[in-house]
Order: structure tokens, then C-alpha cells, then sequence
């Protein structure tokens, strides 16, 4: 766990203009050049910056500050935090159990062959395996090809379902849209040359007026006759 002063350089401001300390302990102390502290005490750095009390913060004690401003060869020393806050692990490959990693080239061909669309830095990433792994089983050039069977990694426990959603999602972003495959409508160039030739032409469509009306006076005079005749 790293114990590291906060912002040196506002400590160092307070310093200056609140202590008798000398350059070379307050540069010391907040990991500065003496030259820097010096130009802070001049006002020709940090302008505008506000300083930090270092004892407010609970990183220095004022009998501290009493000692090394009576002895000027003594250095600063930070005060235990009542709080420690661990260091930021940096970023690496994926560790896998001892125990898993002979599961990783099945996972890996698993990926291979359900998601193609993967990039080999992704599947290093969800699984802590190589690239040149990777592309031995792509090409089937593993020395073990021949005994290997695609298996989940979320099943094996070498990634998450939603690492391994996420990885797929990223992977998709750049890829073209396939069409839609199904019924549409045919293209003007395919249609305007249609033979017409069985269907009614224009007059045929239309309906003549006097044709109608006489139907229609010989059905009711029929229908009058037989009236008649009963």
C-alpha cells in the first residue's frame, strides 16, 4: 500500500508561507526541486493555487514541523494514514487458475468457431491466452488439434457472460449490416415491359350508361308480364 502526500505542490505553497522550513526540506517533502520551491516562495510559480495544510489533511503533525524548522538537516517524515488505500493494480493480462488453463484451447476454438468476428487481442483479453495460441488453433497447428472440443469459456469460468457480451457488441460495431432477405417490390425496369395483353383494355373497364339502363327496364318489364299473368 503506497502512502504518497497529497497534491505537493498546494502542501508545498502552505509550507512556504506558513513555516520557517528551508527549500531543501519542503522540496524534499513534497517531491519537488529546490528550485521550484524557490520560485513558489518568490511568486513566480503556483500562482493561483491555493495552499493545503498538511496537518489539516493528518499527513504531517505541527511537531514535526517544530523539529525540522530547528534543525535544518532533519527531513520531513509523512504520518501513518488512519486510512490505507491500496495501489491501483495496473492493468495486465487475464490471470487464469492453474487448475483452467488446460481448458483454454477448447475455449478458444469455441470462440473461433461461434464468434468469428472476435479479434485475437479480444479473446486474449476475455481468456489470458496468447496470440500465437490463438492463431495455432485457428490454423490448426496446435500440437494438440486433434483432441480439442469447443467448450463455453462462461461455462469453463474463464470470462463472464458479460465480458464476453461486451467483446461481441465491440466487435459487431464495424461490421457491415447484411440485408434483409425476402419479398420486396420489383424494380420499374423489370415491370414496365409486362405483357398487358390479358388484361381489359380502358373502354372494356369502362361501364356504359345505356346499356345498364336498358338491362334495367327489360328486367322490369319481364317483371311486370309476369305480374300479369298471375
Amino acid at each position: 500500500m503506497a502512502t504518497q502526500l497529497l497534491m505537493p505542490k498546494a502542501t508545498a505553497v502552505w509550507l512556504v508561507d506558513n513555516t520557517g522550513l528551508s527549500f531543501d526540506q519542503i522540496a524534499n517533502f513534497c517531491k519537488l526541486h529546490p528550485l521550484e520551491v524557490k520560485a513558489i516562495a518568490d511568486g513566480e510559480s503556483a500562482q493561483g493555487i491555493k495552499g493545503l495544510d498538511p496537518v489539516i489533511t493528518g499527513q504531517l503533525s505541527r511537531e514535526e514541523i517544530a523539529k525540522a524548522e530547528k534543525d535544518p538537516n532533519h527531513k520531513l517524515k509523512l504520518l501513518e494514514p488512519k486510512v490505507r488505500v491500496p495501489e491501483t493494480k495496473r492493468k495486465g493480462p487475464r490471470y487464469t487458475p492453474l487448475s483452467k488453463r488446460q481448458d483454454r484451447p477448447n475455449a478458444i476454438l469455441w470462440l473461433v468457431r461461434n464468434h468469428p468476428e472476435l479479434k485475437d487481442a479480444q479473446i486474449s483479453r476475455l481468456i489470458g491466452t496468447t496470440k500465437s495460441t490463438i492463431e495455432q488453433i485457428r490454423n490448426r497447428s496446435h500440437w494438440n488439434s486433434a483432441n480439442l472440443q469447443p467448450m463455453d469459456p462462461v461455462t469453463l469460468g474463464l470470462c463472464s457472460q458479460i465480458d464476453l457480451d461486451l467483446e461481441v457488441e465491440r466487435a459487431s460495431r464495424g461490421r457491415p449490416v447484411t440485408p434483409e432477405t425476402g419479398d420486396t417490390l420489383l424494380p420499374a425496369s423489370a415491370t414496365e415491359n409486362m405483357d398487358y395483353r390479358d388484361r381489359p383494355s380502358e373502354d372494356e373497364q369502362e361501364l356504359d350508361a345505356d346499356k345498364v339502363f336498358a338491362k334495367l327496364s327489360s328486367l322490369k318489364g319481364t317483371r311486370n308480364e309476369d305480374e300479369d299473368e298471375e
